[in-house]
C-alpha cells in the first residue's frame, strides 16, 4: 500500500514538472506527460519517496511553492546581480571555502540546500560532512569566514524552507 501512495503522489508532480519542461501544453504532451510520469512513478516511487504520507501535506506543497517561487525570482537575482558587479569591479573578489552548519535531519533537506547554493551564481557546495552536519562552500565573495556568519549570508533562507518542506 505504501508503494501505491508514493506512486499516485509522485504522479501528479512529475507531470507539472515535465509539462513546464517541455513548454508545450498540446493533448499529445500532457498525454506523454501521464505515460512518463506513471512509468518513472512506478520504476522509482519506492526508491524516492521514504514517507508517503509526507507528500499527501498541503503545508508542504505550499511551502515548496513558496520556496521555488522566493528563489526563481528574489535570490536568484541578487545573487546575479552580484556576480555582475563583481565582474566590474573584480578587486571585490574574495574567494574562499567557508564551513556551513545545518540543522536538517532528512537526506532530501540537506540536498535541496546544498542544490540551492550551488544553483546560486557565486557559491558552490563542495562537500557535505554528514557525522557533523557541516557544508563546505566556495564562495567567491566571503564577507565572513565564521561558521555562522557564511550560515546567514550564504544558507539561511534554503535551511529554513528546506525544514519546513522535508522534515
Amino acid at each position: 500500500m505504501n508503494k501505491v501512495k508514493a506512486i499516485i503522489g509522485l504522479i501528479i508532480p512529475l507531470i507539472i514538472i515535465y509539462l513546464v519542461y517541455t513548454g508545450s501544453y498540446s493533448l499529445f504532451e500532457l498525454l506523454l506527460g501521464i505515460i512518463v510520469a506513471i512509468l518513472v512513478a512506478y520504476l522509482f516511487g519506492d526508491a524516492v519517496v521514504r514517507n508517503a504520507e509526507k507528500i499527501y501535506s498541503p503545508i508542504r506543497w505550499f511551502w515548496g511553492l513558496v520556496y521555488a517561487i522566493l528563489y526563481f525570482t528574489i535570490i536568484e537575482a541578487k545573487a546575479h546581480w552580484e556576480v555582475i558587479k563583481l565582474i566590474f569591479k573584480p578587486s571585490n573578489v574574495k574567494p574562499a571555502i567557508v564551513r556551513i552548519p545545518y540543522s536538517v535531519e532528512t537526506d532530501y533537506a540537506v540536498t535541496t540546500i546544498a542544490n540551492s547554493i550551488t544553483n546560486t551564481p557565486g557559491t558552490i557546495t563542495v562537500d557535505v560532512d554528514e557525522n557533523n552536519k557541516y557544508l563546505y562552500v566556495h564562495w567567491i565573495r566571503a564577507v565572513d569566514l565564521t561558521d555562522e556568519g557564511a550560515r546567514e549570508h550564504i544558507s539561511r533562507v534554503f535551511e529554513k524552507y528546506a525544514k519546513k518542506i522535508f522534515d
